[in-house]
């Protein structure tokens, strides 16, 4: 009973964590799906383990987004298996730490776990975090045999682990850059703006203020003043002072 009260309190904590923000993630790019495989393939073959994992992490699932290419490695890219089946990633993600398991049949907690069906008895593994604190996923190694991971290795994975996620950060203000430019550019097309009110059509069919659609379609912050022109018209006896 404790162990499924403690895999039900693991997987409430990830599902917490997943998706802080609610932010729509930038995709991840070629140029840098081929960097960060070339680091898990380095990862395996620097550990001697037969798999180097990159998982991703949804509402209800744990999901291969890379493996390395070895061919001992017995994970497929794209499998996935559901949150609450106690698989050690889940635990990284719930606790928001590194996760060491030396030896899986040794420990109670681990021992039944879904990777020592393939014969994954040791694990080692790092959180990967986006910039705006949502979870990416894991970084791991894993072994068919009892490994301790020395601390020189821990330290190369935790050298990864900042690589991967200053890639993220990358991709987030490049979308960011995108979006603004994309904004920049609408003020540059050409705006449908009535010729009695001045007022503009939004690509929604709506008529704004012309100051009120700038504002919402760029950075720029308006003043109210009044031109020479307007105030002899409007307030002839209104005192002037050139600026």
């Amino acid at each position: 009973m404790k162990r499924h009260a403690d895999v039900f309190l693991r997987q409430e904590r990830i599902t917490k964590r997943v998706n802080i923000t609610g932010l729509e993630k930038p995709k991840i790019e070629d140029i840098v799906v081929e960097k960060w495989q070339k680091i898990i393939d380095l990862t395996a073959r620097i550990a001697d383990v037969p798999s180097g994992l990159i998982m991703q992490i949804t509402d209800t699932s744990m999901q291969v987004f890379l493996k390395s290419s070895n061919t001992a490695n017995p994970y497929q890219q794209g499998a996935s298996d559901s949150l609450g089946h106690g698989l050690y990633c889940e635990t990284v993600i719930g606790n928001n730490a590194e996760l060491l398991v030396d030896n899986a049949l040794k420990h109670e907690e681990w021992k039944e776990n879904p990777d020592v069906k393939l014969n994954m008895i040791s694990y080692f593994g790092l959180p990967i975090i986006w910039p705006d604190q949502d979870y990416f996923g894991t970084i791991c190694v894993l072994d068919n045999k009892e490994n301790a991971y020395n601390d020189t290795f821990k330290q190369l994975i935790s050298e990864f682990k900042t690589s991967i996620e200053k890639d993220l950060e990358l991709l987030c203000q490049t979308q960011e850059l995108k979006s603004s430019l994309s904004q920049i550019k609408q003020l540059r097309g050409l705006l449908p703006i009535c010729m009695h009110c001045k007022k503009i059509r939004d690509d929604k069919g709506y008529w704004n203020q012309i100051e009120t659609y700038i504002r919402d379609h760029s950075q720029a912050e308006f003043s109210h003043s009044i031109c020479r022109e307007c105030a002899e018209k409007y307030y002839p006896d209104m005192e002037l002072y050139d600026e």
